[in-house]
């Protein structure tokens, strides 16, 4: 289930949990992170999402970058890793 916020910010559901999804436009800043979902390198200058528990209680250190396609399909190829 997909509620849409603001600015293509959206409530998805996964695991039985309520999650932020955020789309990012890929940028310059030459970071890298790890997808939970394929645990493979993301760049920053790629498009991808990041997403966070919808409870309320996290702050920024809850926050994972996924390549959208892995966020995608994160119900028929579950997460690796430390996900949740």
């Amino acid at each position: 289930m997909s509620r849409v916020l603001e600015s293509g910010i959206r409530r998805e559901s996964y695991g039985g949990r309520s999650y932020v999804v955020r789309p990012v436009r890929g940028n310059a800043a030459g970071r890298s992170y790890v997808c939970p979902g394929c645990q493979q390198s993301l760049a920053s200058s790629l498009e991808h999402v990041v997403v966070w528990p919808d409870d309320g209680l996290g702050d920024v250190s809850d926050r994972r970058h996924w390549h959208t396609g892995c966020w995608s399909a994160r119900d028929r190829r579950p997460p690796q890793g430390s996900w949740h």
